[in-house]
């Protein structure tokens, strides 16, 4: 396992929510990142943020690591759940507000 690799693993496996983005929760860079976290923030689940923009290793790591081409990239418990399109399908379905209960998520705050 790479280092970047292992640094990636370490990150999603240390938080229970963790959404690589391009920005950060206060200011995304993207679109698809903003909504990201707006719908996180919906949710009111805690969660940690990884800004991809600031580490060019993170940034092309985590996209081998998931094998998903595209930021931002949300992590569950450790299991990669999807970009921001399948967060918004999945929140308008009620499925990831399902998905933090059912992974006991603690809630923000």
């Amino acid at each position: 396992m790479s280092d970047t690799n292992a640094r990636i693993a370490e990150i999603v496996n240390g938080n229970d929510v963790v959404l690589f983005m391009k920005g950060t929760p206060l200011f995304p860079q993207c679109g698809f990142s903003s909504r990201a976290i707006a719908i996180l923030d919906h949710l009111g689940v805690d969660y940690a943020s990884v800004d991809v923009l600031q580490d060019m290793e993170i940034r092309q790591g985590i996209k081998a690591y998931s094998d998903w081409p595209t930021i931002p990239q949300l992590y569950v418990k450790g299991e990669f759940v999807g970009g921001s399109d399948i967060m918004m399908e999945m929140y308008e379905a009620g499925e990831l507000h399902q998905l933090m209960a059912d992974a006991q998520v603690k809630q923000a705050g």
